[in-house]
């Protein structure tokens, strides 16, 4: 739970977009207050689902902009300009959460099926059991998600020490 605020406090520092699910919010309860006030402070955007794969319940149209609309006479612009090309707008998603067996697993699945490269932050996810969360690390790794903790993300979405959220984000993983 620590390492999942941190994630999203570092994504409030950075401005990272952030998105969060709720499964059956009603019935199993809110996210924790904790939580939730980090993630109001990163304006984190919601996601109440019944499926457990969030992709099923529209988190792939969420994170994918609608396509720009081809300016002009069509016919008339070059061919690399009539089409855009498979994969040109693959982006990176960053995962965590709990339950990472299940709502976690089958959400990262379908979104590399759509074709998004995957992280998934091993330490700012759990299951009931940590049989249940390693093997949903196998299951991820072997299917091509990158398996990453907090402070490599971090540090990636940084890229430099010379980053103006620099010491911001190194007080927030001290």
């Amino acid at each position: 739970m620590l390492n999942a605020i941190r994630l999203a406090n570092i994504a409030a520092a950075l401005a990272v977009p952030a998105f969060f699910t709720e499964q059956n919010p009603s019935k199993l309860g809110e996210t924790l207050p904790s939580l939730m006030d980090v993630l109001k402070a990163a304006r984190a955007r919601p996601l109440a689902k019944m499926q457990f794969s969030a992709v099923e319940e529209g988190l792939g149209d969420m994170l994918r902009p609608p396509p720009k609309p081809v300016q002009g006479n069509a016919r008339s612009l070059p061919k690399h300009l009539q089409k855009s090309s498979a994969g040109e707008d693959r982006e990176t998603i960053v995962l965590a959460g709990c339950e990472a067996h299940v709502c976690l697993l089958q959400t990262a699945l379908d979104l590399l099926e759509d074709e998004f490269d995957v992280w998934v932050v091993t330490d700012a996810c759990s299951s009931r059991t940590e049989r249940n969360r390693d093997a949903a690390f196998d299951r991820l790794a072997g299917a091509g998600v990158e398996l990453i903790t907090t402070e490599m993300v971090a540090f990636e979405w940084l890229r430099s020490a010379e980053h103006p959220a620099f010491k911001q984000i190194q007080g927030l993983i001290k």
